[in-house]
């Protein structure tokens, strides 16, 4: 089967078949409001973070303060009080308070829907950018994280060792209408059959279309 075919029924199947799984932490919370600035902060929190606890601490911080001028009321000691558990609160926690000036300093306190810009905030890196592209603005950008990364390389859709390099030969080969959606399939893939040791590929709804690359063991 060629690759272009491969992809669109993987992304069929995919689609219908991951629908009784939950969507990750990014997207439940973007659904309820598609607000650039959350989708931002909920994705700097969810960095090395489970998402129930990215979840609950979203919510937590966003019903004291949900736009960077309620967040720039807080003391930082505040915010880490309203995001703890999240992996390096501290740090986060200094880095939102950080992203919240400069939204307001430079952007009239709204987050701004181009790359670059993106990538000049505090903690943003391609990952984060891209996500809030797809769900705080619905552009086309593929969001690649360790999931996307690993699974698009099992699929041998890619050869890449760096997730950026995953994203730019995606970009080559992943049709636009697919860009935004890859991400929240790949990663509810990724967190409940694909993982990272011992993928359950028994379970797998694209096990018949997948080589297996890198694949030592599986169940």
């Amino acid at each position: 089967m060629k690759k272009e075919k491969r992809i669109e029924t993987i992304v069929k199947i995919l689609k219908q078949e991951l629908e009784k799984f939950e969507s990750p932490a990014i997207t439940i919370l973007a659904r309820k409001k598609r607000d650039p600035f959350m989708v931002l902060i909920s994705t700097i929190l969810s960095l090395r973070t489970k998402d129930k606890t990215t979840i609950g601490a979203s919510k937590k911080l966003f019903a004291v303060a949900d736009s960077p001028k309620k967040i720039l009321k807080l003391k930082r000691k505040e915010i880490e009080k309203l995001v703890y558990p999240v992996g390096f609160y501290h740090r986060k926690a200094e880095q939102i308070l950080k992203i919240s000036e400069i939204l307001i300093t430079d952007y009239n306190g709204k987050v701004p829907d181009k790359t670059n810009d993106l990538l000049g905030l505090p903690g943003v890196g391609r990952k984060t950018a891209n996500l809030v592209l797809n769900e705080g603005f619905g552009k086309l950008a593929i969001c690649v994280d360790t999931h996307v990364h690993r699974i698009s390389n099992r699929l041998n859709l890619v050869k890449t060792s760096e997730p950026e390099e995953t994203e730019f030969a995606l970009q080559k080969i992943l049709p636009k209408k697919h860009w935004i959606v890859f991400n929240t399939l790949l990663v509810t893939l990724g967190q409940n059959i694909c993982t990272p040791v011992s993928p359950k590929c028994s379970l797998c709804p694209i096990e018949k279309y997948c080589p297996r690359i890198g694949v030592d063991k599986h169940r």
